[in-house]
């Protein structure tokens, strides 16, 4: 669950991204795992999903970096946070994710999906968060 304020917008980079609502200081804890707010959804249920369920997952979940067989779905603007290879949070360490750097009000928050996602390529046109 994102720990900051946000809201979300057209990107220049996929459809819609996410982005800060306040300052954000370099070094603050900008999202963590939080089980009342973030869905860990068991690939057994996801495989048996309608297709448009899968569709969502696809595009909005991604595979639990500390729970392997599940997939992460956050409910909150957390979902729409795009790739970049200059991202400007890090998440290399598992169950968080901090400000790589100061974020500006109006900046979007990206994430370099390789850091939690395992195998993860980059696809143009399918950059979405």
């Amino acid at each position: 669950m994102l720990r900051i304020s946000t809201y979300v917008a057209a990107s220049s980079i996929e459809g819609v991204g996410v982005f800060a609502a306040e300052p954000v200081v370099a070094g603050t804890l900008i999202w963590r795992f939080e089980p009342d707010f973030d869905l860990l959804v068991p690939l057994e249920r996801y495989r048996k999903s309608a297709r448009h369920v899968r569709e969502l997952l696809d595009r909005y979940a991604y595979p639990s970096p500390d729970r392997p067989g599940f997939l992460v779905y956050e409910t909150d603007n957390g979902r729409f946070m795009n790739h970049a290879a200059d991202a400007n949070t890090d998440f290399s360490v598992h169950g968080g994710g901090t400000a790589s750097r100061a974020i500006a009000v109006g900046e979007e928050i990206t994430c370099d999906y390789g850091e939690f996602f395992p195998g993860f390529s980059f696809h143009h046109g399918h950059a979405g968060g």
